[in-house]
């Protein structure tokens, strides 16, 4: 759901409340297209987050953490220039339209006091955050607009700034009579819900179809509402203005399974049997609903070259790789070679120079052989040319042997980055594992960014329910440490059978875990695998002892010997449960 008209309402209302008179004390941008306000009130610190980001726009405070570029953008610092130690005076909506005004008093060049306002535009690709100085002239904004690209509204630093164009044809909701709205939509032959989107501004497609809901099941055509039904639309409407005007009556988020699909400041009764999960506030809803799905989408971004990257070197390997199973497939001709060579020696007088080939006894099958010659040879030319060719595959059989063995532990390495990437969250996660890449051979370019980087956590703990602890390796570099430095040789090591994933150590202390904590386990090595969405997963597990790496294999490539074979299928919620949020 895009936050409509009567949801930025309300969340307007929710900001007055909270940071009206709030001093700005840091400013920062964590995407091009996000602003995050540090504020202080007399109740504390506050975070205010602006996104005009497609899909995710929205405004509201909130708890979540943020990484923020190093070198902070330009529009970053013209916002610190103009806001910086500047106080809130007061957050105000364009009515029924996805507009907030953001009021600021804060002091100019000369030392002088001066209202400033930022504009907050939540429309779908559309969405904008403009600076506008005190005599309404847009100083900049995070998206800026020329006359190509609209010649209804520009949106340039100097020029006069403009409200968006009204919708033409809608009346809007939070200021028109009920009763006007419900002859207005009563008089359209479509189904109810579109009439009333057709009919008000300020009310995005889940509210409206919330309304007709409300009003009579199954969304008839509005012009076959009777008189009833009529003043229970206007009911309705009159319900959800109230709300929407008086800080909304519910915060909720609607959930199919574990996806959330909708968002609402009144209870959303149209979706029947799915979970519904309240809210105190807005900006709480907000951050619950947003967290995931930014999460994502910066994962996205941040991983995508990484993972073409990987791809491309992956793909080649594999494409080497069955290059290589063909030349070894064409060596094992070399035993052919040897016997024509030996054959034409033992019956060389037989053959006579042009022949095309020749008819021989097999004196080991006492089967006759056809052996085919080259006419412009002699019999011992021919006999020399098969040993010379036996020689040849001989030496490609051994070296296509060692050669297949090692492209085999690249396209495994290669997998278990690319499962890497698919884990990683952070920039910092990111980072390291280029430099990973890196030191592997892959990124000979790659220059780590300069100042302190923090490292990921490399373990994960977690504690099977009859005391025992589970170690779980984040990355390669991690599970190599983890097993081969800091587990014990008595330890239990466990990893899923042919497939990417973590190194997971079950801590013995030198005793004999139960079956229990055996299970737990492996159920846990399923779960940090590529193959945590399967069922009946086979999990391998040995001593730590058994555990070894051949001299030169890249990061966490090991080999084991003495293991047995558990299958299992992954259980997050197990997982959850037994994970300890910090090792003691």
């Amino acid at each position: 759901m895009a936050l409509d008209a009567a949801m930025l309402r309300v969340t307007a209302e929710e900001l007055n409340r909270q940071i009206n008179g709030a001093r700005v004390d840091k400013i920062y941008m964590p995407a091009r297209d996000e602003a995050l306000f540090q504020l202080r009130t007399r109740d504390g610190v506050h975070k205010l987050l602006i996104s005009a980001r497609p899909g995710s726009a929205r405004v509201h405070l909130t708890k979540a953490e943020f990484e923020y570029p190093s070198v902070p953008p330009s529009f970053c610092m013209l916002l610190r220039k103009h806001l910086g130690g500047g106080r809130i005076t007061g957050v105000q909506c364009v009515d029924s339209e996805r507009v907030l005004f953001i009021d600021f008093e804060a002091v100019n060049e000369l030392g002088d006091r001066v209202p400033v306002r930022i504009s907050v535009e939540l429309m779908g690709r559309y969405s904008n955050m403009v600076l506008i100085d005190s005599t309404g002239k847009i100083i900049d904004a995070f998206k800026r607009i020329d006359e190509e690209m609209s010649e209804l509204r520009q949106i340039l630093p100097g020029t006069d700034f403009i409200l968006p164009p009204p919708q033409e044809g809608r009346v809007p909701l939070l200021s028109t009579d009920p009763g006007i709205i419900a002859d207005l939509v009563t008089a359209k032959s479509s189904r109810l819900s579109s009439a009333i989107l057709s009919t008000v501004a300020g009310a995005g497609p889940a509210l409206c179809r919330e309304i007709a809901f409300r009003t009579v099941s199954g969304d008839p055509e509005a012009d076959t509402l009777t008189e009833i039904e009529k003043k229970l639309l206007a009911d309705n409407l009159r319900y959800v203005i109230s709300c929407a005007t008086a800080g909304g009556d519910r915060f909720n988020i609607v959930y199919d399974g574990e996806k959330p699909v909708e968002f609402s400041f009144i209870p959303m009764t149209q979706y029947g049997g799915l979970r519904t999960e309240e809210f105190g506030t807005a900006g709480e809803l907000f951050d619950r609903y947003y967290s995931e799905k930014d999460l994502e989408a910066r994962k996205k971004a941040r991983s995508h070259d990484l993972r073409r990257q990987v791809s491309t070197v992956l793909e080649r390997t594999v494409r080497r790789q069955q290059s290589r199973a063909a030349e070894l497939d064409n060596s094992e001709k070399a035993d052919e070679k040897r016997l024509y060579g030996e054959l034409l020696t033992a019956y060389g007088g037989t053959v006579k120079k042009g022949d095309k080939n020749a008819k021989v006894l097999n004196y080991y099958t006492n089967e006759e052989t056809t052996i085919p010659l080259d006419p412009k040879l002699t019999p011992n030319q021919n006999a020399q040319k098969y040993y010379k060719e036996y020689r040849k595959l001989t030496t490609a059989r051994k070296m296509l042997g060692k050669l297949i063995e090692e492209g085999a532990a690249e396209i495994e390495y290669l997998s278990s980055v690319l499962y890497e990437i698919d884990l990683a969250k952070t920039e910092e996660d990111f980072i390291w594992i280029r430099s990973e890449l890196r030191d592997a051979g892959y990124l000979k370019a790659y220059k780590m960014p300069k100042g302190k980087i923090r490292k990921p956590e490399e373990t994960i703990l977690y504690r099977t329910e009859d005391g025992y602890d589970i170690i779980v390796g984040r990355n390669n570099a991690a599970n190599d440490r983890l097993t081969l430095k800091t587990a014990d040789k008595r330890d239990l090591w466990f990893h899923v059978k042919n497939a990417p994933g973590s190194h997971v150590i079950l801590c013995t202390q030198g005793g004999e875990p139960g079956e229990e904590a055996m299970t737990q386990a492996a159920v846990i090595a399923a779960v940090h695998s590529s193959v945590s969405e399967g069922a009946q997963i086979p999990v391998d597990y040995t001593e730590v002892r058994n555990v070894r790496k051949t001299p030169g294999a890249k990061a966490g490539m090991v080999f084991y010997v003495k293991y047995k074979t558990a299958y299992v299928t992954p259980d997050p919620a197990l997982a959850e449960r037994l994970r300890v949020q910090k090792k003691p």
